[in-house]
């Protein structure tokens, strides 16, 4: 018996939208990764490429459970000796929630070519409303 191995001209990518209104940030963030990175297949080969295009939707009323919205940080450093910046949840979710889910879905995709590659086919939009009708998005509902 031989295993299958996907190679990259053969994958079929489709569009799907993912509502996360009332959801936690960590369960919905693994929930759009494994759709990025094609899990959800028979098909999946780590090596490959073989995810969908994912259109997030109602990063907004997202939650975080416990004390994180006060607690927890988002360290960065300009580049320059001394000054790493630190923002505090409560702030990033009300200034830009969007960057804070993309943050979220980074971390849980793999920190090479493929998943930067994976990440570049998340869209996400604050409201209900996106601008991908023309691709025909199907509603995730697993």
């Amino acid at each position: 018996m031989k295993t299958y191995s996907a190679k990259p001209g053969e994958v079929e990518q489709g569009w799907y939208v993912v509502d996360l209104a009332g959801q936690h940030v960590g369960r919905a963030a693994a929930k759009v990764a494994s759709i990025l990175r094609g899990k959800h297949r028979p098909t999946y080969t780590p090596h490959v490429d073989t995810g969908e295009y994912v259109i997030v939707i109602n990063v907004d009323k997202l939650v975080l459970t416990g004390n994180k919205l006060q607690d927890k940080k988002y360290y960065h450093h300009t580049g320059y000796v001394g000054h790493l910046k630190e923002v505090n949840y409560k702030t990033l979710m009300a200034k830009n929630p969007a960057f804070a889910m993309k943050l979220a879905v980074k971390g849980m995709l793999p920190h090479n070519s493929v998943g930067a590659k994976s990440l570049t086919r998340c869209h996400i939009y604050v409201g209900a409303n996106h601008k991908h009708q023309a691709q025909a998005p199907e509603a995730w509902v697993k």
